[in-house]
Parts: structure tokens; sequence; C-alpha cells
């Protein structure tokens, strides 16, 4: 087997059949398996992709594993000498697995390889690649300054601006909603850190694959449209989101640059949301036309999650990473 496609559902069947269809009408000559791993989808995911994809390999788990252990056990049920990790909320215009399988089998020193990321209106998703988190780098995230400088390392984007004509063009991270590794590399780290519920572990795994001497590579030739953040939009939004984003980051930086790194940056965390409430504070009164009351209103609950999660209110946090119970099934 050349490849196995690995897609983690969580009440996405319709996005799930969506992007599977696309593999199949866009990836020709490649002997390739799709597995589906259900992550405890509460709605109507298992009878739907039971009913719409009957030839791929459904994985049915009693309960939500996170983004990590699902894909984790997705591989334990794969063949494939190369593995994709694909978000559901993806769908393929090209042949972007081909040219990727052919770059990632054609590079020895490459062992993950990421391609173009594309938002729905067809404009490039900059999260596609990415550097490693640093307190100035999460301090300064924004669109503003990444519009403003969008090659500056502290971001890791300038690759999405270079031509590579064909070739992978070396980064520190690519993003998780399309990653493909060699099977041998994947089990040489160890596979998915299971230290996230959801979100950094694909910086992580990154970082692990470059410690091992492995290369992680980026093909803008490739290229796949990621609708983005259905699964997480449906558990809260952004509010759920946010602080999560940074408990995990926290977590990461306290593997890679210890305790003290780590209690700095949520300590910078702290610092930063008590100064965006203060401005979203000044702005919400203000009455400009040109102001987006409900997306301020959003940043600000946002914030104020954040606000919490920083000084150790968010009781969910200690709770992330703890092993999960009981075994999955399979059809």
């Amino acid at each position: 087997m050349d490849l196995s496609i690995i897609i983690v559902n969580w009440n996405s069947a319709p996005y799930v059949t969506q992007c599977v269809s696309s593999i199949q009408a866009q990836t020709n000559g490649l002997e390739y398996e799709v597995i589906v791993v259900d992550n405890a989808s509460p709605d109507e995911s298992v009878r739907i992709l039971q009913e719409c994809l009957p030839g791929i390999r459904l994985i049915r788990s009693p309960r939500n594993l996170g983004f990590a252990r699902a894909n984790n056990l997705g591989a334990q049920f794969s063949t494939g000498r190369n593995l994709l990790f694909l978000n559901p909320d993806t769908e393929l215009r090209g042949p972007a697995i081909n040219l990727m399988h052919s770059c990632l089998e054609s590079s020895p020193g490459v062992g993950v390889l990421g391609c173009k990321l594309l938002n729905s209106d067809f404009t490039i998703q900059t999260s596609c690649v990415q550097s490693y988190p640093t307190i100035l780098n999460q301090a300064l995230d924004g669109e503003g300054p990444r519009k403003v400088f969008p090659k500056s390392k502290l971001w890791g984007m300038r690759p999405l601006f270079q031509p590579d004509h064909g070739r992978p063009l070396e980064v520190e991270a690519v993003s998780g909603a399309c990653l493909m590794i060699k099977r041998r590399v994947f089990e040489q780290v160890g596979l998915f850190s299971t230290d996230y519920f959801m979100y950094t572990e694909d910086l992580d795994l990154c970082y692990r694959v470059k410690k091992v001497g492995e290369k992680v590579c980026y093909l803008g030739s490739a290229t796949i449209v990621h609708h983005g953040g259905q699964s997480s939009e449906k558990r809260g939004g952004e509010a759920f989101a946010g602080p999560l984003m940074r408990e995990t980051l926290l977590r990461f930086l306290g593997k890679t640059r210890g305790p003290f790194y780590a209690a700095l940056y949520r300590l910078a965390m702290f610092l930063i949301s008590i100064l965006r409430i203060a401005v979203l504070g000044v702005l919400l009164p203000i009455p400009f036309t040109r102001l987006n009351k409900d997306s301020l209103r959003h940043s600000l609950a946002k914030w104020y999650k954040i606000l919490r999660w920083s000084i150790g209110l968010e009781a969910w946090a200690r709770q992330m990473g703890k092993p999960a119970a009981r075994q999955p099934t399979g059809s």
C-alpha cells in the first residue's frame, strides 16, 4: 500500500463525504486507503458515513479522543508506506495528493511534507506553514502585523512567497490540516504526542521530526482547499478555541524550552489579555458605523476567557492530556 489517508471526524460527515469524493476524483495511480476515525460524534455521522462512503475503513471511538489520539488510532489500523493526516473540511481541486506523495518518495531527507492550503474563497491560508512559537511571536501575533510584515521570520511564512519550481522548501512546521509523513519517521518519533487534546500537536510532531534529523518541507505546487474550523466552531467558537490554543502552546513551550519560559509565556498572555480587554472596552461604546460590534463582542469574550485561563480559573485545562478509557471498534 502506497498511502494511508487518515481523517478524524466529529460531527462533520457532510465535509468528510465531500473530502473523500474529491480524493477519489483527483487521485490516480496510487494504491491508497481511506481511514475515518469517528470521535464519538453525537449526530448522525456514523450512519451517514456508512451509507455514503461504503469503501472507507470506519473506526468508531466510544468517546472523543481528541485530534492526536484519534489520528494515532487511525494509524494503528493503516497499512500504507506513507501516511496522510487530512482534516475533514478539506477538498482537493487538483492532484495534490499525487504531487505530495511523489515529492515525499523522491526526497530521501524529507520526513514530513505539507502543501498550500486555500480558504473557501481561494485566498491563501497563511497558517499552512508556521514557525515555532515564542513569547515574542505570540505576543505580536495578529492579522495586522502579519499583513504588514508577511515575510518576517517571526511567522515563518516566507516560503509562501517564494517560487518552489515543484521542489520542497524546508520550513519549521506545517499545518496538521494536511500533513504527509513517512511511516518509519512517524513511528520513530513516537506518533502524535497525546499531551494535547486539540491544537499544537502538528507543531510538536514537526519539532520531533527535526530532532531526529529529518526535514519538514512545504510544497507550494500542491494545493488543497481547507474550509476551516468547522468542529471547533461547533464547540463554542473562539471563546473555546482561544484559551485552548494557549494551553496547548504552554505545554509545548514547557516541553521544548522549559518550565520557566512557559511561566513567562503565561504571564505575557495575562498582560496581553488585560490590554486587549481594555482596548475593546473602550471601542465597544463608540458609535462608529465602521466598527463591527458583534466582532468586538466576540473578541472581548475570547480575551476574557484567555484572561481567566492565564490565572488558572479554567478548570478544563487541568483535564487536558489525561489518558482515554475504553477501546474503540472498527468496521
